[in-house]
């Protein structure tokens, strides 16, 4: 995630960019000392292998949008949000979100006490905002805040400053949430898509931290993105590797190192300013300057591209999409 294309080659989740998962971000509600904001950030709007514009559909009815919430430090999911779509009918497509806790929230289903219903995604240039008790919840397609140099990365991470992601959209869906629905103190958060194309539901996408789902599984990546936090030491060895042949580490150094990118967790403590890696991330938090550091062992620092200029202070902050969009159905 967060490189936009995380399936493999730099293709995307099962074929369907609205199962790819893009960024996930998480802060306290400005202004706000009981709120946070929660967002998981899908299906963009352009193409890397092979180029062009994906649909225009925003999200897949056939799919589940999850986010996980551990509450105890044991990267599994003590709470869980599950998004849902309708199918488009006449133009509109609308969300429900189901809360579930417990053991149905590390499982895998599309089950829960819904929050709220029948919630419009907005495919124009205003976003539709939908309330129900302590939430907020927002759904559809918005400026793609991401930024980085991603011809750059893949030409050998030669940056030469150019950010992809200008002028691109993404869809975003946001929440405003209590911050007792999160439990207490620093929580683990992660987010995944599933598809249920074939009559079962499939993980087809998970992640939470920038980028380390394509740079660094290789040959393990399916599996990587089938798997869940809590087994994630099994591939401690496979992003040592990777991290010994982008960065020069020792062997030791490496393992040292992958220990501190696994499990593939952002934490979160809604009683502190959001600080990607050290707490959540904000919307204009440069972590890929943060990776890139990582990633080469110090040896590149900066890709020199920094957040965008059209992010709104108000819900659902993700800056307003630079297209209008009618929610035709092109193929993905």
């Amino acid at each position: 995630m967060s490189h936009h294309y995380s399936g493999p080659d730099f293709g995307f989740p099962h074929g369907d960019a609205r199962l790819d998962l893009t960024d996930l971000y998480a802060f306290p509600k400005p202004g706000s000392a009981a709120k946070s904001i929660l967002i998981m950030n899908v299906h963009p709007s352009v193409a890397l292998k092979p180029p062009g514009r994906t649909t225009d559909e925003p999200f897949a009815p056939g799919a589940i949008y999850e986010l996980k919430i551990d509450t105890n430090r044991d990267a599994v999911a003590d709470i869980a949000y599950r998004v849902r779509f309708s199918s488009i009918e006449n133009g509109a497509q609308s969300a429900t979100l189901r809360r579930v806790e417990g053991a149905e929230a590390a499982g895998i289903g599309d089950g829960g006490q819904v929050i709220l219903g029948s919630a419009p995604v907005s495919t124009g240039l205003q976003a539709q905002v939908t309330e129900a008790a302590d939430y907020r919840f927002f759904a559809g397609w918005r400026s793609d805040p991401f930024f980085f140099d991603t011809l750059g990365a893949v030409n050998n991470l030669q940056f030469t400053g150019d950010d992809f992601f200008t002028g691109k959209d993404v869809c975003s869906i946001v929440l405003e949430v209590p911050n007792s629905a999160l439990g207490s103190g620093k929580v683990g958060l992660w987010h995944r898509t599933l598809d249920g194309a074939t009559g079962k539901w499939i993980q087809a996408d998970r992640g939470a931290r920038p980028s380390q789902a394509v740079f660094l599984p290789g040959d393990q990546q399916s599996a990587y993105l089938a798997a869940n936090p809590a087994d994630d030491a099994q591939f401690i060895a496979v992003f040592a590797h990777s991290l010994e042949h982008t960065g020069g580490y020792t062997p030791e150094q490496a393992a040292r190192v992958a220990q501190t990118l696994l499990p593939d967790i952002l934490l979160y403590d809604s009683t502190l300013p959001a600080a990607y890696p050290s707490n959540g991330r904000a919307l204009t938090d440069d972590v890929m300057d943060h990776f890139i550091s990582v990633i080469t062992n110090g040896k590149v620092t900066r890709d020199n591209v920094g957040p965008h200029k059209d992010l709104l202070a108000d819900f659902p902050y993700v800056g307003q999409p630079h297209k209008a969009r009618s929610a035709e159905r092109v193929a993905a």
